[in-house]
Parts: C-alpha cells; sequence; structure tokens
C-alpha cells in the first residue's frame, strides 16, 4: 500500500515538472526570438544627435526630438523587431520642418506589448495638437490606439501599415507604402484602405520598399527599392507635415 502511495505521489511530480519545462522552454525560445532583431545603421546613429535645429534627449519612455514646434507633437512606434533609434534619419527630419516627435521604445521591440505607451508620453508634454504614428507592426499598433483614443488624437500616420479596427470618422489618417513592399500583406491593405475614414488619404511611394523608412538594411522579404532611403522619407517627411496642416486646421507653406 505504502509503495503504491509512493509511486502516486512520484507520478504527481512528473506531471507538474511537465507543465514548467515547457513554459521555460516557451520563454527560452521566446528570448531568442526577440534577440534576433534588426539593428540601426550608422546613418540612423548620426541622426541622433542634437543640432542647430533640433535637440534630442533620452527619456523614459524613449526619445525625445525637440525642434521648432510649440504646438504639434507625433507619438512614433517602431516596427517589430527594429532598433528604435533606425528611424532617427525620417524623425529628425520632421522635428526640423515643425513637429517634435517621441520615438518611443517597445518592450522586447514589439509594439504589441505597448499599444498603449502614448499614454506615458502624454503625460510628460504638452502639446495642442498630438499625433500618432509607426511603421509596419508599429504603425498597426499606432491605429489600435487611435481607434481607442480619438478624443486625444488630431490624426494617425500609418508607414507600410493599416488600422485593423475602425478609426473615428473625424480621425485624420494617412496611410503610405512603398510600391516595391514585398512584406505587408496587400489583398489585407487594400481591404483596410476602403475603409478608412472620409478623411483618409493613401500615398504610393514608387520606388519605395518596406524598411527604407527606416535605417536598418533589408528586411526579409522585401522588394528591392528603386529609390534611395533618403528620398523615401524625404516623401513621407512632406506628406506627414501636410497631412498635419491639414488636421490641425493650419495652411500650407
Amino acid at each position: 500500500m505504502k509503495a503504491n502511495e509512493n509511486r502516486n505521489r512520484r507520478r504527481k511530480k512528473t506531471w507538474l515538472l511537465i507543465p514548467v519545462s515547457a513554459i521555460a522552454v516557451l520563454c527560452i525560445a521566446f528570448l531568442i526570438y526577440t534577440e534576433q532583431y534588426y539593428h540601426a545603421e550608422e546613418s540612423a546613429l548620426s541622426a541622433l544627435k542634437s543640432d542647430e535645429s533640433v535637440t534630442i534627449t533620452q527619456r523614459e519612455y524613449g526619445w525625445f526630438f525637440d525642434g521648432p514646434s510649440e504646438t504639434d507633437a507625433l507619438i512614433f512606434y517602431p516596427g517589430g523587431k527594429v532598433e528604435e533609434t533606425a528611424y532617427a534619419p525620417l524623425l529628425h527630419r520632421l522635428a526640423e520642418q515643425g513637429m517634435d516627435i517621441c520615438l518611443v521604445r517597445m518592450p522586447f521591440r514589439l509594439a504589441v506589448f505597448g499599444v498603449n505607451k502614448a499614454d506615458q508620453v502624454m503625460a510628460q508634454h504638452d502639446y495642442e495638437h498630438w499625433y500618432i504614428g509607426g511603421h509596419s507592426l508599429g504603425g498597426a499598433m499606432a491605429a489600435g490606439y487611435a481607434s481607442t483614443h480619438s478624443a486625444k488624437l488630431s490624426g494617425v500616420f500609418m508607414l507600410a501599415a493599416y488600422p485593423a479596427k475602425p478609426l473615428a470618422e473625424n480621425m485624420k489618417a494617412l496611410v503610405i507604402y512603398g510600391s516595391e513592399d514585398g512584406v505587408i500583406n496587400m489583398s489585407k491593405l487594400e481591404k483596410a484602405i476602403r475603409e478608412l475614414p472620409d478623411s483618409g488619404e493613401v500615398h504610393v511611394i514608387e520606388g519605395g520598399n518596406h524598411a527604407q523608412f527606416g535605417n536598418y538594411g533589408m528586411q526579409a522579404g522585401d522588394g528591392h527599392a528603386a529609390i534611395s532611403s533618403e528620398e523615401q522619407q524625404q516623401r513621407t517627411a512632406e506628406w506627414i507635415l501636410m497631412n498635419r496642416q491639414t488636421a490641425s486646421g493650419l495652411t500650407g507653406e
């Protein structure tokens, strides 16, 4: 009888160890997965330096690009498994031309774990007009935040991304993607575009691809760009600034 009890006890311990071991394996696999990410290129790190137009500082949430604007700021969510500093060239350009930037560092470099990070950002700054945007997964998560916080925002900008949930009709929405993008799901993108608010706009960058919104090199599965990253980012900045002016009720220059 006692032998049977000991065997039963050992069986229970064995069954308890199985889920613990499985969880440990999953955690290790997840950590390995998230540590394999796209790193910022040297050109991006060079743009992460202050100059006479833009002061760049590290904040608890990530990085703050403080340019000449006193009224408008963009909260930017980086793409999945991309080092956030890879977007410094584009964001420096935007800040220089009149839109302060709050670049968010995401947990595990995946914006899905930091959808509401915008709350933390807005608690630390005071602007009349707040915008949110991002690239790829970051753009989708930014749109997700915008879908439930429209009263706080003047617009949402999605780079190689699209909203998974409906946006408020009064929400200024901008979708920008490259004609050579080999990563984005085009059928889902086209469907989402048809469901944008009436004020939404879509711009295709001819010759642009998925990765060149940032400076982190070629992305797996992406198409080869026919234009430089500088040109793709310049066009992106122009459209964002134009839509920012429209959403704020400003006139173009």
